[in-house]
C-alpha cells in the first residue's frame, strides 16, 4: 500500500529530477515540482507536451486519459492538438474491452477537437488491469504560455469548478458497492457523469486573455496538493480558505462515508490559478459558464489553510485519498 500512487515530491526531487541535467536552448519549460508540461520553442510558436497514465480507474479510463492529459496542456495556456494513446491490456481482457476504451477516448477527443495521431496497443501480463497512458501535443504562442512558477506576492488564489470531481466519478463507477447505501440511483448516475466534465481546456485558453500569472491542473493530491506544488514551484507561501472551495453534495457524502479528505482527493476538472486581479478573472470565467471563485491569496513563505475557523500549515502532498479505497 505504501508504494501505490505518485512519488512524493521529496522522492521526485531526489531520484528523478536530480538525475536530469542536459539542457538545450530551444527547451523553454522544464520538469520540476508542480510543472505540468514541458515546452519547446519552434519558430514563433511553442510546442507544449505532457504525458499521464490512468491507473486509479478502470471504467471510463479512455475518457479520463484524454481529459487528464489535455488538461495539462491547458494549464500552460496551450491548445491541445494531438494525442498519442498507449493501451496495455491484461491477458484476460477482451478485444471488446479495448474497443470500449478507444471509443470512449475518441468521443472525448471529438469534444475537444483533438486528433488521436498514434500510440500503441497490446495484451501483456505486465499489468493485471487495463492501463492507459496518453501524451498530448499542444500549441501556444511564444511568450503567451503559463506554468506553475508564476504566482507572486498578493496574487489571488482561484479555483474552478468543484473539489474531488474526478475522485467522485471514479468511486461511483469502480466502487459503487461502497456507496450505494448512501446515494440514490440518480446521485450515483450524476457522480459517474462527472467524468464527462473534467476538462479544463476552456478555462486554460480563456486565461490567455486574463490577468492570470500561473496555473496548475489539480490532479492527484487534490486541492491542497496542487496548492503546495504551485507554491513550491513559485517559491512563495499562501493562505487558502477551504470554506470557500465548492464541494458538491454527492462528493461530500462519499467522502464522509469513506473517511476521505476531499481537499486531498484527485480533482481533475479543477484548475488552480494565480491572478493579479482575482475578481476580474473569476467574473470572466463565470460569465463563460465556468464556476470559479477566489479562495485565498499567495503571500509570505508558509503555506497555510483555514477551515471552520482553524488555521493550519499545509503538509506536502502524499498518497492521494483515492488509494485508501
Amino acid at each position: 500500500m505504501s508504494n501505490i500512487g505518485k512519488l512524493t515530491n521529496k522522492q521526485l526531487e531526489e531520484i528523478v529530477l536530480s538525475e536530469i541535467g542536459a539542457r538545450r536552448d530551444d527547451v523553454v519549460m522544464r520538469p520540476g515540482i508542480g510543472m505540468d508540461c514541458g515546452a519547446i520553442k519552434i519558430g514563433d510558436d511553442v510546442c507544449v507536451l505532457s504525458t499521464d497514465p490512468i491507473t486509479a480507474a478502470s471504467k471510463n479510463a479512455g475518457t479520463l486519459a484524454v481529459h487528464v492529459c489535455c488538461n495539462d496542456a491547458a494549464s500552460a495556456g496551450a491548445e491541445p492538438i494531438g494525442l498519442l494513446l498507449t493501451i496495455l491490456a491484461p491477458p484476460d481482457a477482451s478485444v471488446d474491452d479495448i474497443k470500449k476504451v478507444v471509443s470512449d477516448a475518441q468521443s472525448a477527443a471529438n469534444k475537444l477537437n483533438v486528433e488521436i495521431i498514434g500510440g500503441h496497443t497490446e495484451f501483456t501480463d505486465a499489468v493485471n488491469r487495463m492501463v492507459i497512458s496518453a501524451t498530448v501535443i499542444g500549441k501556444a504562442e511564444n511568450g503567451k504560455y503559463f506554468s506553475a512558477q508564476g504566482a507572486k506576492e498578493d496574487d489571488a488564489i482561484i479555483i474552478t469548478k468543484f473539489a474531488g470531481m474526478e475522485g467522485t466519478a471514479i468511486i461511483a463507477a469502480d466502487h459503487r458497492d461502497k456507496i450505494e447505501d448512501i446515494l440514490s440511483q440518480e446521485e450515483i448516475n450524476g457522480a459517474i457523469k462527472l467524468s464527462e466534465e473534467i476538462s479544463v481546456v476552456k478555462e486554460g485558453l480563456l486565461a490567455r486573455n486574463l490577468p492570470v500569472t500561473a496555473m496548475h491542473d489539480v490532479t492527484e493530491g487534490g486541492i491542497l496538493g496542487a496548492l503546495h506544488e504551485m507554491c513550491t514551484a513559485s517559491n512563495i507561501g499562501a493562505l487558502i480558505n477551504l470554506d470557500k472551495v465548492v464541494v458538491l453534495n454527492i462528493t461530500r457524502k462519499i467522502c464522509e462515508k469513506l473517511d476521505l479528505d476531499v481537499y486531498r482527493l484527485i480533482s481533475s476538472g479543477c484548475m488552480l490559478m494565480s491572478a493579479s486581479d482575482g475578481k476580474v478573472v473569476a467574473d470572466a470565467l463565470n460569465e463563460n459558464g465556468i464556476p470559479a471563485c477566489v479562495v485565498g491569496m499567495f503571500k509570505g513563505k508558509t503555506i497555510m489553510a483555514a477551515k471552520d475557523g482553524v488555521t493550519f500549515e499545509v503538509a506536502p502532498p502524499d498518497k492521494d485519498e483515492i488509494y485508501k479505497i
